[in-house]
């Protein structure tokens, strides 16, 4: 329904978020990291919105960015997690930290966000792994093959998955191949691989 509200923001308070744009003030519910990157109270800012709605409440979530958000959508989909629970767990640790803890298993890591216990933590680990890699230099960027990596988790595949079978590929491919040639070799066979094909 809205994509991003744009104007004056008046108050940054805790988790919460007041802007005015065309007359209206509006009240927004903003994980604390993406508030401190946000600007100052009277000047003009941009936040990307997703609108929460059952029969007894409305309100209004923002993000710093559409990668924060697309993060807040994912955690919603882990069992256990509900928006304000989302919320919390985005305002106790940063973008990039979130994604090398799933990245790496980093259980110890996730149960040190407050709020965030052992079970969910796992259950976070679980359903997100391999899914969060929205920061430039996120962990999988710096994984071999970063942008073939990129380019199979863009199609759907599990990043990890999409590693092995690059190093599949890259055993198998002739050494006669080289630069955007190669590239376009592995990234075939990957899929093939992938596909249960190989």
């Amino acid at each position: 329904m809205f994509n991003s509200i744009r104007g004056t923001i008046t108050e940054k308070t805790g988790e919460l978020l007041r802007m005015e744009t065309g007359g209206l003030e509006w009240d927004i519910a903003v994980p604390a990291t993406d508030l401190d990157v946000l600007p100052p109270p009277g000047a003009e800012g941009r936040v990307f919105t997703w609108l929460y709605h059952k029969e007894d409440q409305m309100r209004l979530f923002g993000f710093a960015g559409e990668a924060r958000r697309a993060t807040f959508l994912e955690l919603l989909k882990v069992e256990g997690i509900g928006p304000r629970g989302a919320l919390k767990i985005m305002g106790g640790i940063d973008q990039e930290e979130l994604e090398r803890a799933l990245e790496t298993e980093d259980l110890a890591r996730l149960e040190a966000v407050p709020g965030l216990g052992k079970k969910t933590a796992q259950k976070m680990i679980l359903s997100l792994r391999g899914k969060l890699a929205f920061s430039k230099d996120s962990p999988a960027k710096t994984l071999p093959y970063g942008d073939l990596v990129e380019a199979l988790s863009g199609m759907g595949y599990d990043k990890r998955l999409a590693v092995n079978a690059l190093e599949r590929a890259a055993a198998e491919l002739s050494g006669d191949l080289k630069g955007p040639e190669q590239e376009q070799e592995l990234f075939k066979r990957a899929i093939v691989i992938l596909s249960g094909g190989a």
